[in-house]
């Protein structure tokens, strides 16, 4: 694996970041990535008008899921090319947009666009199911980052100046671009195994590179940075056949794992030390412990099932995980060691694209054109309530995100907001 590092040491330039809050959700699948909020008090049912505090028409589609700072939802979406496989347009019109709007009633503070790059896929049915706004953006108290895939990596400040872009490779694959942005001290740092087959570390301040990891094949995941045992930082890269840690800082290797047997989307989570990984199209998870140096297959993987998702990324709940696969199979696992603990099909039909998130005492999935499931959370399955929107049939893809006591959910039409009125 070959490593370039910038000139500028990465250690001593640090940014200072706002603590995080309850009402923020600022990366996707929350601060921490593994997509819990324990302590948020949301609706467990909803509908066009129970428990609906606002919605907000959006320009253009998009799959990428809303992040929270400091009152301010940012978002992403895409207009002029593409919206209709049956008549996509010119695209040359193709413009990229990144969206803020106030967390209080969905009013948009500032819509900016840029134009798509010529390397954007030409659109197919499978290209338009996606479409060119996958990446969630990930916001700081200097700002938002988001991530279009062959069209870049692009900064804007919160009054929607843009600070910086920054390319990262120009090539497709399969339905395009799917990872997000998240941060760690000064950088940005960007899963570009599509584009580039690496991934790549910019300075937040500035757009330049400081460190890129060659050699990412066929991962469309989202990274997480994560402490082992002993408190060191570990950057976790799940990717075609393997599970790595890095350095977050320098883009130095750590350790490296037996991994995913296919190409992956699913995101790891990690509690207490032990990274949870899934992914493949035979499905496949796995538990590997942190803290360890060069192959650690046989040191710290401490089991291996075949039992998985292709698509969505799971959550961890007291010595558990859930998740639902892109087929509406509900599955828990015990944590513990990888045992089966339940898998049912959901109580009505629906493919499910995005991730499972934990809200309160319950978590939710979110089919793709069935509505919401509220899940009990604990080993015997049970389907709490079923929310459906009425009038908005268009496809929920983005994971929900939560504010306070407050949820976040998005379709390619509209933003919706449900809590307690």
């Amino acid at each position: 694996m070959m490593l370039r590092f910038s000139a500028l040491c990465v250690s001593l330039l640090t940014v200072t970041c706002s603590a995080a809050t309850a009402a923020d959700w600022p990366r996707f699948r929350g601060a921490d990535g593994n997509s819990a909020a324990p302590e948020a008090d949301v609706p467990l049912t909803w509908s066009a008008t129970e428990n609906m505090l606002w919605k907000r028409e959006l320009p253009g589609h998009g799959a990428s899921s809303p992040v929270v700072f400091d009152g301010r939802i940012y978002l992403t979406s895409f207009t002029g090319y593409g919206l209709d496989p049956d008549a996509p347009g010119n695209k040359a019109d193709l413009q990229l947009h990144v969206l803020c709007l106030d967390v209080n009633d969905g009013s948009i503070r500032w819509d900016e666009a840029m134009q798509g790059s010529d390397a954007e896929q030409d659109v197919t049915r499978r290209v338009a199911d996606h479409g060119f706004a996958t990446g969630t953006p990930v916001a700081d108290e200097a700002g938002v980052y988001a991530y279009f895939g062959v069209s870049g990596l692009v900064a804007y400040s919160h009054d929607g100046e843009q600070r910086w872009t920054a390319k990262t490779g120009d090539k497709t694959a399969g339905f395009g671009s799917a990872a997000s942005p998240i941060l760690f001290q000064n950088l940005v740092i960007i899963n570009a195994s599509i584009e580039s087959a690496c991934v790549l570390a910019f300075d937040r301040t500035t757009g330049k590179e400081v460190w890129r990891i060659e050699g990412i094949d066929k991962s469309w995941t989202t990274p997480i940075v994560a402490k082992s045992g002993d408190g060191r930082d570990e950057l976790i890269i799940s990717h075609k056949m393997h599970v790595k840690g890095f350095d977050p800082a320098s883009g130095k290797p750590l350790w490296n794992c037996e991994g995913i047997q296919d190409y992956v989307v699913p995101c790891v989570v990690v509690n207490d030390g032990i990274a949870y990984v899934i992914g493949g199209r035979k499905n496949q998870s796995m538990a590997i412990r942190l803290g360890g140096n060069g192959d650690v297959t046989e040191s710290h993987r401490l089991w291996d099932t075949n039992v998985g998702a292709n698509v969505t990324s799971p959550i961890y709940h007291d010595g558990y995980l859930f998740w639902a696969s892109d087929r509406g199979i509900a599955t828990c696992l015990n944590a513990n060691n990888g045992e089966s603990v339940y898998k049912e099909r959901l109580n009505a039909s629906g493919r499910v694209y995005a991730s499972s998130l934990l809200a309160g005492n319950q978590m939710y999935l979110t089919t793709r054109d069935n509505g919401v499931f509220a899940i009990a959370l604990g080993p015997e399955y049970k389907e709490l309530a079923h929310n459906v929107i009425a009038g908005d049939d268009s496809m929920f893809n983005a994971t929900p995100a939560v504010t306070g006591n407050r949820l976040l959910m998005r379709t390619n039409r509209f933003l919706y907001c449900v809590g307690t009125k």
